[in-house]
């Protein structure tokens, strides 16, 4: 099942006080970046977010869901109504996260 437009836009209003966003359409689902580096994806209408140890440490409850078959698991956001909490997960999570690689 592919991720809807309107939920997309949802997930993009709850992370507007963020400078840097931006998101990819990939076969149906989004890819979303905070100032360049990825942090997590829409997918199947879930927002998901890379399991660095920052994402663990703010939501400890959180079990390990994977995007897609054969995909790496990743850790879902569930609350995604308080906009102060999402701020904070991804700035807090942009250090640990890996920098683009770069083309040869």
């Amino acid at each position: 099942m592919a991720s809807t437009k309107g939920y997309l836009d949802y997930i993009l209003e709850q992370l507007s006080e963020l400078d840097g966003i931006t998101h990819r359409a990939m076969m149906g689902e989004y890819i979303l970046y905070y100032r360049g580096r990825v942090f997590g994806g829409i997918y199947d209408d879930r927002l998901l977010v890379k399991p660095v140890p920052t994402a663990v440490k703010l939501m400890p409850d959180a079990g390990m869901e994977r995007p897609y078959e054969g995909a790496k698991a990743m850790l879902p956001v569930d609350d995604l109504d308080d906009r102060d909490f999402l701020k904070n997960l991804v700035e807090s999570m942009w250090e640990e996260l890996p920098e683009k690689k770069k083309k040869r």
